[in-house]
């Protein structure tokens, strides 16, 4: 089973190609010919990395191979990971890169080449997950580059619904097991829109028990959202852990049958469902047959307070959309 993963000198990385070699995250029992893709620049240091991973003798690996150029990696690959891209704030060519339009612009172009390569050269059944920001328009790019509608292409939202979990069970007192149906709409961004109105703990509706709309409007959403600047300002860098737990958690909700009554959350090419504009990508509660076919649940009644947060969030997506034009 070859599963691919970009930016792997990273810190992501750095925690997440470990995570996805535990026994249980992928359902087949086939061993793992793990491909790492890195800069030229970056590559003595994915060796070091490498050194570990072999030292840590997994039973589920079957060999490591590292490569300068994603062509090349993503033969044949059953995954692809790609959590490598350019973040805000680097200097480029003695510029900083400030505006969200330049950040599209400059990943846009990385996504555009690895779109094509994993359309090419992965497996048809071949599944992609966009962690690299911002990940749901570099997903698009990567997609419609990809020019295969065959492969299922995904950003992640995992993050977000982990992080809006974790906040709604410190706030009732419960455990994150205990929570279901919690669904990320929109952007992984500071718009993103996480729904209580359709979430259940232990048999109870959320939003109900909570009985709080001020708190869900003024402390809960803000928090959920503003969750990565809060943990850049604590520690100096951004989510590397929690990300890289939360791409596993996403693979492993793919490679699974989702438990009856649930959802998992990704991003996906959007086919109008809740009144998000077609072609874009956006995160919506999934299922998954275990066998690579994800779907849309589309039982969910939403308020006009949550409407008018997905018609935010899928504004910025159709901005993001035109940003880019000139790449899709």
């Amino acid at each position: 089973m070859k599963v691919v993963v970009t930016g792997a000198a990273g810190q992501i990385a750095y925690s997440l190609v470990p995570f996805l070699c535990e026994d249980g995250v992928f359902s087949s029992s086939q061993k793992i010919d793990l491909k790492l893709v890195e800069i030229p620049q970056a590559m003595e240091r994915l060796n070091g990395f490498v050194k570990e991973l072999e030292d840590s003798a997994y039973s589920t690996v079957n060999s490591i191979s590292t490569f300068d150029n994603i062509h090349d990696a993503t033969i044949d690959a059953d995954w692809c990971l790609l959590v490598g891209s350019i973040p805000r704030g680097i200097v480029l060519n003695g510029k900083e890169i400030k505006e969200r339009s330049d950040l599209l612009k400059i990943n846009g172009g990385i996504f555009t080449e690895q779109g094509a390569a994993i359309g090419k050269n992965a497996k048809s059944s071949c599944k992609i997950l966009v962690v690299g920001n911002p990940a749901n328009t570099n997903a698009l790019i990567g997609k419609i580059n990809s020019n295969n509608d065959d492969q299922l292409w995904m950003a992640m939202t995992m993050l977000d619904a982990l992080r809006a979990k974790a906040q709604l069970a410190q706030k009732l007192n419960c455990h994150v097991d205990d929570i279901y149906r919690l669904a990320v709409f929109g952007n992984h961004s500071p718009t993103m829109f996480p729904d209580l109105e359709n979430t259940f703990i232990d048999g109870k509706n959320a939003y109900q028990t909570v009985n709080d709309h001020q708190w869900v409007e003024n402390e809960f959403l803000p928090r959920v959202q503003q969750r990565g600047a809060e943990i850049i300002k604590a520690r100096g860098a951004s989510s590397a852990s929690s990300a890289a737990r939360a791409a596993c958690e996403t693979v492993r909700a793919v490679e699974h049958p989702t438990r009856s009554g649930d959802v998992f959350n990704a991003a996906i090419m959007s086919d109008g469902a809740y009144d998000i504009p077609a072609g874009i990508f956006s995160g919506f509660p999934l299922i998954s047959d275990g066998a690579g076919n994800v779907d849309i649940v589309r039982d969910y009644v939403l308020s006009d307070f949550a409407k008018n947060g997905l018609k935010k969030t899928a504004d910025e997506l159709l901005e993001e959309k035109n940003l880019v034009k000139d790449l899709i």
